[in-house]
């Protein structure tokens, strides 16, 4: 099996095992990282085990091929199609100023910027996963991308928003082409995941170089009360 289609699984599994929050044959991101998780298989055990992790209030996103029925009392709270795309052009000139790297002090903005552009699951530390850079304009964040999921071999480019404001400025290719090239010199692939109906974002992604893959449902999901 491709280390990329079960990707949550081999993350979590791999190099980002240190971060894992653990029951059973469950695995997922503590909340405040993310809300992704993943189960060993799709089966009672498996949901029995993401049952021990999940707190009230608590939801997990799960990347799946296809929509499942739940075990009963599990309640879908929200799906929509994701594309998995891997970059296999050549790497786009990096560019070599005009961005900013981000660290713990930004969090309250990256935060805020990730609720009003909604680029997926976002929390308080998901910059704690990787690197993150951005883009301010008269000293308020207006863009901002990160990395991920990390996979042997692999590093998801993640967090890919702006401000309504200032889009149409190329600062979603500015940001992505300086990640794509140090993915690259650590010798890895860049990939990400977006929204299929989301087709600015794709077009983007496609003139970088990234090609579709495969595609996901992404479903968030929450246990029994």
């Amino acid at each position: 099996m491709h280390p990329l289609d079960p990707v949550i699984w081999s993350a979590l599994t791999g190099p980002q095992a240190g971060i894992a929050e653990v029951a059973g044959t469950a695995r997922r991101f503590p909340p405040s990282v993310t809300a992704l998780g993943a189960l060993a298989k799709l089966d009672d055990e498996g949901f029995a085990s993401l049952a021990q992790l999940q707190k009230p209030g608590e939801a997990t996103a799960l990347f799946l091929y296809e929509l499942i029925d739940l075990p009963p009392g599990w309640r879908l709270v929200h799906t929509t199609p994701l594309l998995q795309m891997v970059h296999t052009g050549k790497n786009p000139p990096s560019a070599s100023n005009g961005f900013l790297e981000l660290g713990s002090k930004d969090g309250p903005e990256m935060l805020a910027l990730a609720q009003l552009t909604q680029p997926g699951p976002f929390g308080t530390r998901t910059g704690e996963l990787g690197n993150f850079i951005g883009i301010r304009d008269g000293g308020k964040l207006v863009a901002m991308s990160g990395e991920r999921l990390h996979v042997t071999g692999f590093t998801e480019i993640s967090a890919v928003c702006t401000h309504p404001d200032h889009l149409g400025r190329g600062y979603a290719a500015r940001l992505m082409s300086v990640l794509m090239s140090r993915i690259r010199q650590r010798g890895e692939t860049p990939m990400l995941h977006v929204r299929s109906a989301n087709t600015r974002a794709i077009s983007v992604y496609e003139r970088l170089g990234f090609r579709k893959r495969t595609e996901f449902q992404l479903a968030v999901v929450a246990k029994p009360a």
